[in-house]
């Protein structure tokens, strides 16, 4: 899951330390499993790792995966963070891999258009077994 994306200019240092850890981790992080990683660079509050994380959601730069109550870095720089985020989760060894797949999101689109739903957000999570695991298995 380690991501090479270089930082946005504009960052606050919190934003940063967080966004770093998340792009370091080998699984997705929970906040507080991100304040420990931090506490030695001087973060001390969960606020303050929730604002951070607030913001670098709002930017498309993390997104937060519900099944888990965890965090991930964005794997895709240019973030399609208006259309449909797909997260495909090993429940062997908690590898996450991120994917955007046009003809879903196409006939969801569809479906909100139909029905008159304005959709604010699509995240997907899919749950089952990577292919290192089911060969290990």
């Amino acid at each position: 899951m380690v991501h090479d994306h270089s930082m946005p200019a504009d960052l606050t240092r919190n934003q940063e330390l967080v966004l770093g850890a998340l792009n370091t981790a080998p699984a997705p992080l929970s906040a507080y499993d991100i304040l420990d990683r931090l506490r030695e660079d001087g973060l001390r509050a969960p606020l303050q790792i929730y604002r951070a994380l607030d913001k670098l959601m709002e930017r498309g730069l993390a997104h937060r995966l519900e099944s888990l109550n965890a965090f991930v870095a964005c794997a895709d720089g240019r973030c399609h963070r208006k259309g449909l985020i797909a997260f495909a989760i090993c429940e062997g060894c908690g590898k996450v891999d991120e994917f955007a797949d046009a003809a879903i999101e196409e006939r969801l689109g569809g479906w909100a258009e139909r029905t008159g739903f304005a959709v604010k957000s699509t995240i997907m999570e899919i749950r089952g077994q990577c292919a290192q695991c089911r060969q290990a298995a």
